[in-house]
C-alpha cells in the first residue's frame, strides 16, 4: 500500500534557522517528538522508502530541520527529537531558538505531527508542546507510535486515555494508534495529511486501499 503524494518525498536541504527555510514551498507538516519515540521509522513508513528519514541508535542526533519535498508546493519537515532536554526546562529552551522561530513563525506551516510511545504516558515535555501548540493555534495529530508492542486491549485504552484528555483539554489535537512494523494505522495518517495538505488523491487510488 503506496500514497502517491508522500511515496514521491525527496530530501531537499537540512537548515539551522527560520531565515534559511526554502521559499518556494507553500504547504508543510512537521514531525516532532521525543527522541527514540519512533518518528525517523514513521517517515519511512509513510513514504515507503526505507532510509528517507535515519533512523539513528543514538537519540537526538538530528540537530536540523529537515525538508522533504512531495511535490512544488508541499514538504514533509522533520524536527530534531527533543530527548534530552532535562523535563522541567521549557521547550523553547530544549529545542534550538532557531526551533522555536520555525513552529512560531513559519506561516507554510499547517500541522504539527507529534510522536509518543504507546507504552508510556505523556512527558512533560510532550504536554509542554501541546501548550505551546495549543497557545499558537497550531493544529496537531499525535501518533501513538510502537502500539504492536501493546496487546490489543491496552492499547486501546492508552488511546482513550489520550483522547479525553485532548477533548478536555488540547481541543486542537487528535490522536490515533500506529505501528512502523505492522504499517498499522498508516490510511488515518494519510488522511489527517491530505486534509492538511489539501491534498485529493485520484478516485483509483481511493478504491485501491
Amino acid at each position: 500500500m503506496q500514497h502517491p503524494l508522500y511515496q514521491q518525498a525527496k530530501y531537499l536541504k537540512s537548515v539551522p534557522t527560520l531565515n534559511l527555510c526554502p521559499e518556494e514551498l507553500k504547504y508543510e507538516v512537521a514531525f516532532a517528538g521525543r527522541s527514540n519515540a519512533g518518528k525517523s521509522s514513521a517517515l519511512n513508513v509513510i513514504t515507503s522508502q526505507k532510509s528517507l528519514a535515519r533512523t539513528s541508535k543514538t537519540p537526538g542526533r538530528t540537530q536540523l530541520i529537515n525538508f522533504f519535498t512531495l511535490d512544488e508546493e508541499r514538504a514533509l519537515v522533520d524536527l530534531p527529537g527533543y530527548g534530552f532536554a532535562k523535563v522541567n526546562v521549557k521547550i523553547k529552551r530544549a529545542w534550538e531558538a532557531g526551533l522555536s522561530e520555525y513552529i512560531e513563525k513559519r506561516p507554510q506551516l499547517k500541522g504539527v505531527v507529534l510522536l509518543m510511545d504507546s507504552r508510556m504516558p505523556p512527558t512533560e515535555i510532550d504536554m509542554t508542546m501541546l501548550e505551546w501548540t495549543k497557545s499558537l493555534e497550531l493544529p496537531v495529530h499525535v501518533l501513538l507510535t510502537k502500539s504492536d508492542k501493546l496487546k490489543k486491549g491496552p492499547a486501546k485504552a492508552s488511546l482513550l486515555k489520550l483522547r479525553k484528555m485532548l477533548k478536555e483539554e488540547y481541543p486542537h489535537a487528535t490522536a490515533q494508534l500506529f505501528s512502523s512494523l505492522k504499517r498499522d494505522g498508516l490510511n488515518e495518517v494519510w488522511l489527517k495529511l491530505d486534509h492538511w495538505f489539501e491534498y485529493e488523491r485520484p478516485v483509483k487510488e481511493k478504491m485501491a486501499d
